[in-house]
């Protein structure tokens, strides 16, 4: 439904109706003659509409279009010229001010083959609406302005390895290119409704997100890594195969809903799980590379956390050959929502820094 168009003339102008009032008698007085129990009672219908408009929700569904219709049609004082504006024809112009004339109860047009002018209800009409329909369109243009230019806040909601992997690398160079951006980023690793608590946009790995929702990949595949230090190995020897980390000390990870997580492994298509065992348990990864540096046993992370640790010598990998590589992690929205600039400036974003992934990961639950 068309409300206002950006270059509507009535919202910038001064509109002076009465004096473009057109004679419509020989002594060239506007033609507003009314009888008079309509004198006597257009004020109060005239105050009733604007109680109206202070309360939005009381207007009808096509008071709006014809409040519009009525202003454009005040401003060039020409049903054939407000149709040209609106595109729409002059007879629809005619139903809408009849209609409107008919809820008020009040005649805003005094028409005659030869002219159209403004009655004095619909002088004070254009008066008290002017301000209000330019406020209604400033109010558009600030919204769409949101779509153009990225702004407004994102709730992002992620595993704190995941806002580490992912979002870290780019928050200063993201915020600072687009500045009327807020980022809401909450930790959880509970792989909660992201849809239920308010969140635009969460980060999973890929195999992990709702089949209803659209998810783009930000990152490339993740390679898991067991690792523990020399001294650790030389103490305990080195697993051989994963179902001999029952016989190691091995640090643990617990997710945020507090379940432990299962070491998982694969080769050559055959899977093994291992529900492993040791003396500590922490849901910070992190902390759990810094517990294997210091020789307190195993740890089961992402690759990348350990890179350095294995170039200098502090770690080293056992089980290499059953390490998997998982398919990476996926930023993901709801499909049925409209993506807002400043979350599609993020997903554009993280896009270009995950160079070598796949480029969109689409998904449909229908």
């Amino acid at each position: 439904m068309l409300l206002v168009q950006p270059n509507v003339g009535f919202i910038a102008q001064s509109v002076s109706p009465r004096s473009r009032c057109v004679a419509a008698t020989a002594a060239g007085r506007c033609n507003d003659e009314r009888p008079s129990l309509e004198k006597a009672h257009y004020h109060d219908n005239l105050a009733n509409l604007y109680a109206q408009m202070n309360s939005a929700h009381q207007l009808k569904s096509g008071d709006l279009f014809s409040l519009n219709v009525f202003l454009v049609a005040a401003t060039h004082l020409s049903f054939r010229a407000a149709s040209i504006e609106l595109d729409v024809t002059p007879s629809a112009i005619s139903h809408s001010i009849k209609s409107l004339e008919q809820r008020l109860g009040v005649r805003l047009f005094n028409r005659t083959t030869r002219s159209v002018s403004l009655t004095d209800a619909g002088e004070r009409l254009v008066e008290k609406l002017r301000p209000a329909i330019s406020s209604v369109a400033d109010a558009m243009l600030a919204v769409d302005g949101m779509r153009d230019t990225p702004s407004g806040t994102v709730r992002i909601n992620a595993s704190e390895g995941a806002i580490r992997m992912v979002l870290k690398p780019v928050l200063a160079r993201f915020l600072r290119d687009y500045p009327q951006v807020h980022l809401d980023i909450v930790t959880d690793g509970t792989l909660g409704d992201i849809v239920a608590g308010g969140f635009d946009a969460g980060i999973r790995l890929a195999e992990a997100v709702p089949q209803d929702m659209i998810a783009v990949r930000v990152s490339e595949p993740v390679q898991f890594a067991a690792v523990a230090s020399p001294a650790y190995f030389a103490a305990r020897g080195r697993p051989a195969v994963p179902q001999d980390l029952h016989r190691h000390d091995c640090i643990r990870f617990r997710f945020d809903s507090g379940a432990i997580y299962r070491w998982e492994f694969e080769r050559r298509g055959v899977v093994e799980t291992v529900n492993v065992g040791g003396p500590l348990t922490l849901t910070d990864q992190p902390l759990m590379v810094d517990a294997a540096i210091d020789g307190i046993g195993i740890a089961f992370v992402p690759d990348h956390l350990v890179r350095a640790a294995l170039d200098d010598g502090r770690l080293e990998r056992v089980l290499t050959d059953w390490c998997p590589v998982m398919p990476g992690l996926c930023l993901y929205y709801p499909g049925h929502r409209h993506v807002s600039g400043g979350l599609r400036a993020l997903i554009e974003t993280l896009r270009v820094r995950s160079a070598g992934a796949d480029p969109a990961l689409a998904r449909s639950g229908q």
